[in-house]
């Protein structure tokens, strides 16, 4: 019997705690109020919108229908999964130089081609040669 209240028991987090107590990526569960004049409707059931707990907010996408009791300043629970989005996107033409670090990282984890290196060397030799 308890196994089955557990399983059915939903924790959710709230803005504040997403965003002080460094909730990971990927957490299911996000609770507080929908943000006024913050739903912005699109095409295909799509809806965009803020939840807030009142010192924080966390944008939220969906697409499906949404209960009728949605709306301006009403509490909700969402159900899905916190995603990083970026401020600012720096991207580099290509593998010709690739900081140490980057290396090491992308060689722990198993994600490292061995032509970088070779890339890497051509452009320190000069190209041409």
């Amino acid at each position: 019997m308890l196994n089955v209240l557990r399983d059915s028991i939903v924790f959710f987090n709230s803005p504040r705690d997403v965003a002080e107590e460094h909730v990971a990526a990927g957490a299911r569960v996000l609770g507080g109020l929908v943000k006024s004049d913050s739903p912005v409707r699109g095409d295909e059931l799509k809806i965009r919108f803020a939840v807030t707990d009142g010192s924080r907010e966390i944008a939220v996408a969906s697409r499906g229908a949404l209960p009728d009791l949605f709306g301006d300043g009403q509490g909700v629970v969402a159900e899905g999964a916190l995603v990083f989005n970026a401020a600012t996107i720096l991207a580099k033409h290509d593998e010709t130089y690739v900081p140490r670090e980057v290396a090491n990282a992308l060689k722990r984890s198993g994600h490292w081609k061995d032509n970088y290196a070779q890339r890497m060397v051509r452009s320190a030799g000069g190209a041409g040669k």
